[in-house]
This record gives C-alpha cells, structure tokens and sequence, in this order.
C-alpha cells in the first residue's frame, strides 16, 4: 500500500534565519532517500533563500509554492511537518483542513493546538505544554564528530556563528568584543558570516578588529568540523546542540529574550546583547583556567559549559547528571526515521458528538495525543500511527493473561456469571415487551451470549477474531459472524444490542450509535461497559490513568457524560452501574489494602461504592 505525501514547511520569513529552511532541507532529502515522498513548502516571495538551495543537496522539484497548493489535499498529503517557529494561528488552522499536522520545536501560542509536538531544542524545563517526543538527539548530529586535543599552550581557538542571516548583528558585534580582549594573541577568531547577510561591507569588521581574526562565508560540512575548536558563540539554536556533542564549550549571545528563555532553560551559559557585552564575554571566557584544566582533553569540551563557563547550572543541554558521558557514545537518533513512522489517525470532530475539538490536549504521549471534548466530556485520543493489536486468538490468550492471570475461556465461568447480573437488568427494562432478540457486538469466546441464551434469550454475536467466532458457532452452536460492526452485520433487527467493553475501540462512536439504533426495535435496549477517567485510577492521576490505557481504546468515558452523549445519538439512559472497584489503588492509603484481609480493604471499598469510584461502568438506555 502507497503512503501518502509528506509536506514540509519552514520558516522563512525575514529574521528568522536559515537553519530551519536547513533542517527542513535536510528532512526533505532524508525522507526521499528513504523513497518516501517528501515536499517542501516555500512561498514564490523568498527569493533570498535561493542561495541556501544552491549549496544543499536539495532539488527545485521538491520544492513547491502556494500555486501548488490547490493541488495539494487531504487524498494526496498523509501528514504535514511544521518547523515554523511560532506558527500563527489562522495558518495553522489552514494546514489542519489539509492532513495532520506534526509541530518541530513550535513556541508560538497555539503550540498545543497541533496535533503532534516534536521538541528537539524546546527544553522541558520551559514550561510549556508537553511534546508527544521530546529528544536533543533527533538532531542530525555527525556519526563521528571531530575533536583536535587542545596542547598546552597553544592557543585558544575560537568559533564565532550566529546562523546564515544573525539578523540582530551579534556575529560582528562578538568578534569586535573577542578582537578587542585579543591583545595577547592568545585566541584564534573564526568568524562564521551567514549566507543570509545582508551586509557584506568590510565596515561590519573594522580592520583594526581583525587581529587574529579569519572570516569565512560558510564551512563546508560545519557539524562534523566543531570539534576542531575550544570555544563556540552562538545563539540557541541547532549549532549550539552540535558544537555541544562534539567537544566544545558553548557560550551562548541571545539576540532575543525567547533565545535567552531557551538557553536558561536548556542549561547552556548565555550573556545578554548590548551595551557591555565585551566585558561579560570577558567574565566567562577565562582562558588560563581552560588551559591550564586541558579544555581539549576528550570529553573535558562537553564539560566546559559547567566546569569552565560562568554558569551555575549542574545540568547541560543534554539533559545528562554529572558525571558526564562522553557524547560521542551515545548513539544519534533520525528525525526522518521518526518522521516516516507516522501514519497519523486525527479526530477533526468528537468521534461520540461530533462537537469541535479543544485548543488544548489533556496530555501526549510518544504514540498518542488526548484531548476533551467541551461539548460531550469524552477524552478521545489521536495515534501517530495504528495501534499494534489484532484482535486473534493471541489477544484472548497471552494478552489476557498477562492482565488478568487467566486465558479468556479459563475466564469464562466469571464473564458468564457477570453476564447472567447483566441481563437481569437487561430484562427488567424489556419487560413490558414480549421480544428476546439480542445482539451482542464484540462477542469474543461468546460467555455473555451463552448466559443470554440460558435466559431465555435469542442470541447471535459478531467478533473480528476467527477462532473466536468459529469457537460460538461450532461449540455453542450460536449464530456469530466475523468481522466489524457495523460493516459486517447482516440486516436484522433486536430487542438488545450489547457492548461490554467494545465501545472505547471505535474510532467513530457517533456511527456505531446511529447503526445501534437503525437495528434496535423500538423501545429497544442499548447496555456497554467501559472504563471511567473518573474513577479512583483516574482522579489519582489521570496521565498515569490515561498512560496505562491500551492502544486501541479511542475514546474514554465517564458516568456522568452518557446522559448527554446518549441523547444526541437518540437514546435514554435509564440505569448506570459503577464497577470496577480497586481499593489497593487509592492513594497512600491503598498500598495498605492490597489484600482482601487487609482491615482497611473494606472500609476504602465501601468507599469506593459510596462516591462511584470504580474504574468502569455500566449504561443501560432504550431507544427513544
């Protein structure tokens, strides 16, 4: 099966520099390398990146405009990839009726409002709402990077690169402050002059700044070369992280306060622009103290940021705790790779009400974003790709016994049981009519039609499991049918139609609903079960509640929302059953009641009745 376009698109407008247009560059090629077809966003106006795409690896077919757009939509485009740095709102809302759309390093105000967040140079410790992925070395970090040991006494070499545009001029107004300390000779000035420069004037380095000082326009293959110096200035950004791994220390010049916010927040030493800047680069480059310590001893470059800088931090860019590993080491990660494992699955409406979606995500994980719907209450989840389940005769077997210590059918005496409490409920609320047909959707082993049957019932079933199927048809002798409801139900209609833990596995609830009720006669019955956010698991923590839910559960319930869930699909709810009580999970309290002997067991699980804190539940509604 072909997969779809992925579309890429930068930041390029005045001021923001090149090294986002280089990353997306970078990830366009990389993903085509890997035969996936990969298209770069760049507006028709930004005539002044041309010069970047003459000395990258990087073809003008891959590139398209906004008179390419009208082609581009949601049947071609699998998933779009925002490296925008603050992306507005009303654009991102735009890309959003195209195809899902994965944010990279996004710090504008609608950051929660993507779909995915990819943070690579974001820091946690920011603040900000959490990424699905959050990992420095999804950098294209160099497999080897280079390190040139340091002699005693030799100079102190020095790399001076504020990015291909440094629209705030810091590039010159460093190397003047490094010229002007330089009068002993004792560092070696490399200026690094962007691409993007507007000015290429010989005023922007008097020649009296020139001491020991070379200007480049750019160096070839510059990630794999950082090693080679003692000391790299830079702004936040991805040469920081790179002169990081390589070896070097890092001094930080933020030309905003989002870059210093960043900075601080990462780890890395920074001083302010403007006025005195020469004296505090002067304070936090002492460079007797970094030779005499051996700053180009392997791995002692890395520790420079702590060690050697002015900086109080204990903690570096890469998140490591002292003692710090040699980076090299550690095994560089693939933007790309991750990039092309998304298939994404995204709700643009509630799957149970069809009410438009929350600005912000209750929480993310690696796989999946969570959100609420304001409308209905339901938290639904989006997947960057397909859950991994089948649901075959491993997922009654190994999987269930591995939560429950049993097989499905060494359970099946319970779920009968529990099955037979059901259908009183089930035939109370039919008993002023005289139907017992029913209809049980996700039927599995069949103990839930077996009890039906025995209670006077005419059962039938539909599961997406063949053994299962094939086990009610041959050894209950009850009619069942393989595959997906509704796709696969046969035309029919019932009394009762039950979901007894199949409902949260929809990713269209409000169908599945308007199939029930097309089947249901008239004054029919609709009774599930489901697992409850609010009970005692998810009011203790609702991420670790949400985190330990399975990968195939889409939507997530409460008590409290069916009544208005149901009534927008038709349907009124006429009894709730709390279950799943677990007092060994309340907080403190429970690791005191894990055993039924315990003294405190009954008193938290009278409690746990009393309030309606089980973590699942059971809906019983008719037809209207």
């Amino acid at each position: 099966m072909s997969r779809g376009q992925i579309l890429i698109v930068p930041a390029f407008e005045k001021g923001r520099g090149g090294g986002h247009l280089c990353r997306c560059m970078a990830l366009t090629d990389d993903l085509r390398a890997m035969d996936r077809e990969a298209l770069l966003f760049l507006p028709a106006q930004a005539e002044e990146t041309d010069n970047l795409f003459n000395t990258a690896n990087f073809s003008p077919a891959w590139r398209i405009t906004e008179d390419d757009l009208p082609r581009i939509c949601a049947d071609t485009v699998e998933c779009i990839v925002l490296d925008r740095f603050q992306t507005p709102s009303e654009e991102l809302a735009r890309w959003k009726e195209i195809a899902p759309v994965i944010a990279i390093d996004e710090g504008g105000p609608c950051r929660d409002s993507a779909d995915f967040l990819v943070d690579i140079l974001v820091p946690e410790k920011l603040g900000y709402p959490q990424a699905n992925t959050a990992d420095p070395f999804l950098l294209k970090l160099p497999p080897a990077p280079l390190h040139q040991k340091q002699p005693a006494g030799e100079n102190l070499k020095v790399l001076v690169s504020f990015g291909h545009e440094d629209p705030a001029g810091l590039g010159p107004a460093v190397t003047r402050s490094l010229s002007a300390m330089n009068n002993s000779g004792s560092m070696d000035i490399t200026y690094l002059r962007g691409g993007l420069r507007k000015s290429k004037e010989t005023e922007d380095l008097p020649e009296s700044a020139m001491r020991n000082v070379r200007v480049f326009e750019a160096i070839p293959s510059l990630a794999e070369r950082l090693g080679e110096y003692d000391l790299v200035i830079t702004h936040y950004g991805i040469t920081a992280y790179e002169a990081l791994y390589a070896g070097a220390a890092v001094l930080l010049v933020s030309p905003t306060a989002y870059h210093e916010k960043l900075a601080k927040a990462a780890g890395f030493c920074s001083v302010k622009k403007g006025a005195g800047l020469q004296m505090r680069l002067a304070k936090n480059i002492n460079y007797e103290q970094m030779r005499r310590k051996g700053i180009g001893d392997q791995g002692s470059g890395i520790r420079g940021v702590v060690r050697y800088l002015n900086v109080n931090s204990t903690r570096n860019a890469f998140k490591q705790q002292p003692p710090i590993p040699d980076p090299r080491s550690l095994i560089p990660k693939n933007l790309a790779i991750l990039i092309n494992n998304f298939s994404p699955q995204v709700n643009r409406r509630c799957p149970v009400c069809g009410g438009a979606p929350p600005e912000r995500s209750i929480c993310r994980f690696t796989d999946r974003t969570y959100r609420r719907c304001p409308s209905c209450g339901v938290i639904y989840m989006d997947r960057t790709c397909p859950p991994p389940v089948e649901y075959e005769r491993d997922y009654f077997f190994d999987s269930y016994k591995q939560q429950y210590g049993k097989t499905y059918l060494e359970d099946f005496p319970n779920i009968k049981a529990v099955g037979k409490r059901r259908l009183k409920i089930i035939k109370s609320l039919l008993s002023a009519r005289g139907g017992r047909t029913l209809l049980d959707i996700g039927c599995a082993y069949g103990p839930f039609l077996a009890a039906a049957r025995e209670e006077g019932f005419t059962p039938a079933g539909i599961d997406p499991a063949e053994d299962a199927v094939r086990y009610v048809q041959q050894e209950l002798g009850i009619p069942a049918v393989q595959g997906y409801f509704p796709q696969s139900l046969i035309p029919h209609s019932y009394d009762a139609v039950s979901l007894w833990y199949v409902i949260e596995h929809f990713t269209d609830c409000a169908s599945v609903l308007a199939a029930i009720r097309g089947i249901l006669k008239p004054g029919g019955i609709l009774a599930f079960s489901t697992p409850s956010f609010s009970g005692i698991s998810g009011r203790s923590s609702l991420r670790g509640f949400l985190s330990a839910s399975p990968a195939d559960h889409r939507t997530v319930w409460r008590p409290k929302m069916c009544k208005k869930a149901l009534a927008l699909a038709g349907f009124k709810v006429k009894k709730i059953v709390i279950s799943g009580h677990h007092p060994e999970r309340f907080v403190l309290l429970g690791k005191l009641a894990k055993s039924k002997k315990s003294p405190l067991y009954r008193p938290l699980l009278a409690i746990s009745k009393l309030f309606g804190l089980g973590d699942t539940f059971e809906v019983y509604a008719i037809k209207n």
